[in-house]
């Protein structure tokens, strides 16, 4: 028979270094990890080497989390982080999820040269609600529909920020680049 915890006791068990805790987060979190690494890789098995890095990082560092917002979020970043460092180390997979399928061969030799803190860097630069529908859409993998509910909009407006969130990250971008381009 399986318990059913509650986050807290969950977390206060994989801290002690509890199996039954850990496999209890793990089946919690692990469709939602999956599902947003799979975005950006179609290689099964990679997605889940990185989800299982991410779940490592997690009960590694499961003692850092403070109850301050939610645990699915806080899981959420250090996966993102483990999916940041795969592709660092692929740099073969350095496919960003700012331009469109069919933009990807002028986009592509942009991105071979913009390393993924520099990417994070540009979406912190985004205005505060684009700069969260993006990051909802493109990193956490949500649908506009999800958005749109957890911060209170409209999904025409979700769609709205992601389209400004597109152009300015495309505008930040070049910016890089002639700035790569300059200083050769």
């Amino acid at each position: 028979m399986i318990r059913d915890f509650k986050e807290k006791d969950i977390v206060k068990g994989c801290t002690a270094n509890d199996r039954h805790s850990q496999e209890q987060l793990y089946k919690r979190y692990f469709p939602v990890m999956m599902q947003m690494c799979m975005r950006y890789t179609s290689d099964r098995d990679s997605a889940m080497q990185i989800v299982n890095n991410g779940f490592l990082r997690v009960f590694k560092k499961i003692h850092l989390f403070k109850f301050e917002g939610s645990l699915e979020g806080w899981v959420r970043r250090i996966v993102f982080h483990a999916i940041s460092d795969f592709f660092k180390s692929e740099k073969k997979y350095l496919h960003f999820m700012v331009f469109e399928e069919k933009e990807k061969s002028t986009s592509q030799t942009i991105l071979d040269h913009i390393y993924y803190e520099d990417l994070l860097q540009m979406i912190e630069k985004l205005p505060n609600a684009t700069g969260k529908v993006f990051t909802l859409y493109a990193v956490e993998g949500f649908k506009h529909k999800e958005i749109a509910e957890l911060l209170q909009i409209s999904i025409g407006t979700s769609k709205w920020h992601l389209s400004e969130a597109r152009k300015e990250m495309k505008r930040l971008i070049a910016k890089y680049q002639d700035q790569i381009n300059y200083a050769r």
